[in-house]
């Protein structure tokens, strides 16, 4: 399925015949107009991603010379917008990833972009675990802060933990998958 040629975000996984990509755009619309709107992809996805948005002006593919993972994306797309706009407010996702619930992920959003909007910040997002996971991130979150929004600071991130960590923190109650 996924290849280096078309990595997954490229794919139409429940065969919806649209791709990660593409359902991932058609969710953030429904939160930001289009020309506000930017992908950060590597060169070598140039037209895929221009065949697959092709609604997204030009100038909002940002290609990347080089890969390098995640937090050099970030801090690259970060000094492209901060150009364009220095107060602007930033949200960041993934193009891969699969959510069936538009609405909720909306509203969690919303909800995200309101707090940052009263307060200098960062908001993530996390998914309640099911399961001990060493996969993905965790974030430990402060039970007694939350607001009116059911917004929560954050008490530590943790990296990709071995099973027995993923373990404890699923035991805990107050750890979310990142």
């Amino acid at each position: 399925m996924s290849t280096e040629q078309t990595p997954k975000q490229f794919l139409d996984f429940l065969g919806t015949g649209e791709s990660l990509i593409q359902q991932t755009y058609k969710r953030v619309r429904r939160i930001f107009d289009a020309e506000h709107i930017m992908v950060v992809t590597h060169e070598n996805y140039a037209t895929l991603t221009r065949e697959h948005l092709p609604e997204l002006p030009e100038n909002n593919i940002v290609l990347e010379p080089l890969r390098r993972n995640t937090a050099p994306c970030i801090a690259y797309a970060t000094l492209k917008i901060k150009k364009r706009d220095p107060l602007a407010n930033m949200f960041i996702t993934p193009a891969d990833h699969l959510i069936t619930d538009d609405e909720a992920f909306e509203k969690v959003v919303r909800k995200g972009l309101k707090r940052t909007e009263t307060s200098q910040c960062f908001v993530t997002i996390g998914i309640k675990p099911h399961k001990p996971e060493t996969g993905y991130g965790y974030i430990q979150y402060d039970e007694n802060s939350s607001d009116e929004e059911g917004v929560y600071m954050v008490k530590a991130f943790t990296e990709k933990p071995d099973i027995d960590h993923a373990k404890l923190f699923l035991e805990s109650g107050d750890f979310l998958w990142n």
